[in-house]
This record gives C-alpha cells, sequence and structure tokens, in this order.
C-alpha cells in the first residue's frame, strides 16, 4: 500500500531563489543530455539561478549506472526495426524508456544552496510529483525502499539522477499518456512484478500536457522554495 508522502524537508530551500524553467518541447535524448552538460557547467562556474528543464523525448531506452543489459526484454534488431535506441547514461538507477507522451524534467540544482544530501534530493523530486498530481485529482505517494512516485501500486512516475561537484542532472519520468506497449520492452528500473501505469489511465483521459506541465513547475518551485524567474521555448531540437 502507498504511503502518503510528509512534506518534505525541501520546503527549507533558500525562499524566493530564482528558478529558469526550459522548455525544449520534443527533441532527442543526446540533444537535451548536452544541454544539460551546458547548465551543469554554468552553474559549477558560478550561475546564480537554478533550472528545470522540461522535454518530451523520441522514443529511446536508457541504461543508468546500475542498469543491467538482461533488463532489455526486446532484441536489439527489433528495437532498431522500431526506431529505438538504447543509450548508456551516467545517471542512477538502471533501464527505462522515454518517448512521446512523458514528461521528463531535468532539474539543474545547485546543492551547495540547498542541501548537500543525495537523499534529500530523490525524496524532494518525489513531493514535488505527488503534488503535481494532486492537482488533477490523482492521489500518488510512494513505496517503502522504491524510488519514484506511485499510484496504487503502479509507478506513474520513474527517477533517477546525476550529480556533478553538488549540481544535480538528469532528473524524471512523469508518465501523461506515452505508448504503454513500450515498457514491455524492458524490466522497468529493474523493478519485476510492478505494473507501469500513466495519468490517462488514472484518469480515464489523457490531460493536455501544457496543463501538466504547469502543475509540474508550480510542484516543483513549491518543494524546493523557488521562483520562476522566465520561461523559455527553445526551437524544437532533432
Amino acid at each position: 500500500m502507498n504511503e502518503r508522502l510528509k512534506p518534505s524537508p525541501a520546503e527549507n530551500a533558500p525562499g524566493g531563489r530564482a528558478c529558469e524553467i526550459i522548455d525544449l518541447a520534443v527533441c532527442s535524448y543526446a540533444k537535451a543530455y548536452a544541454f544539460q552538460k551546458e547548465k551543469v557547467r554554468s552553474k559549477i562556474d558560478g550561475a546564480d539561478s537554478d533550472t528545470l528543464i522540461l522535454v518530451e523525448h523520441f522514443p529511446v531506452l536508457t541504461l543508468g549506472r546500475r542498469g543491467r543489459r538482461e533488463h532489455i526484454c526486446a532484441p536489439t534488431h527489433h528495437l532498431r526495426s522500431m526506431g529505438i535506441d538504447v543509450i548508456d547514461t551516467d545517471r542512477g538507477g538502471d533501464v527505462t524508456y522515454h518517448g512521446p507522451g512523458q514528461l521528463v524534467g531535468y532539474p539543474i540544482l545547485d546543492l551547495r544552496v540547498h542541501r548537500q544530501d543525495v537523499n534529500w534530493i530523490l525524496r524532494s523530486i518525489e513531493a514535488s510529483l505527488i503534488r503535481a498530481l494532486e492537482k488533477f485529482g490523482i492521489r500518488a505517494g510512494v513505496e517503502p525502499g522504491l524510488t519514484g512516485v506511485w499510484v496504487n501500486g503502479g509507478k506513474i512516475a520513474a527517477i533517477g539522477i546525476g550529480i556533478s561537484r553538488w549540481i544535480t542532472f538528469h532528473g524524471f519520468a512523469l508518465n501523461v499518456a506515452p505508448k504503454m506497449d513500450h515498457f514491455q520492452l524492458i524490466i522497468p528500473c529493474g523493478i519485476r512484478n510492478r505494473e507501469v501505469i500513466s495519468m490517462e489511465e488514472a484518469l480515464g483521459k489523457a490531460p493536455p500536457m501544457e496543463e501538466v506541465k504547469r502543475a509540474v513547475i508550480e510542484g516543483f518551485c513549491a518543494t524546493f522554495g523557488l521562483t520562476p524567474s522566465k520561461l523559455d521555448f527553445p526551437s524544437p531540437k532533432s
């Protein structure tokens, strides 16, 4: 049974710290990763604001540092025929799927200003997504010993981060209305006997992606004590 998440200690983050919101629309995983790394370098070099990047990816499977190839259930030639790449990444966690209809968020946060605690950042990201889902009437929570956000035993959002000099990158993937059969290509996050669900399934219809983005931005900034400074919409990347 899901446990309702208590208010995150992230509530004590520096109030009013600026957060740049960037919407990359739909772009490749590689392009979004390169963009993240640029932002990480700017934070290491002393940029003041935090950043939240939002994006939908073209279909891709990613493997975290502890990822196991045997958790990919489809042969390489089958994935290629579907146009799905497999990419090794420097985030935590195992294997996951990204694709259109899934909102991916990459928080670039300076933990030297917030809190230098890996468990804290994971729990706080969970809390921010639970806040966002509440706006749609979805009662989400956490599962003991597992990372992510869950609804009635099904995983609705996966989380996997990287940290460089206490600057975060990578982040979360919230299932709004992706192709759910694509999750059958993997053992999601290496967890067997647990289903993956979407907001569309929980609500009976898919909410507009722009409304989900707004809710995620509000939940994220409220949880981390941030003020969105601007909203950028760069041209869609290939």
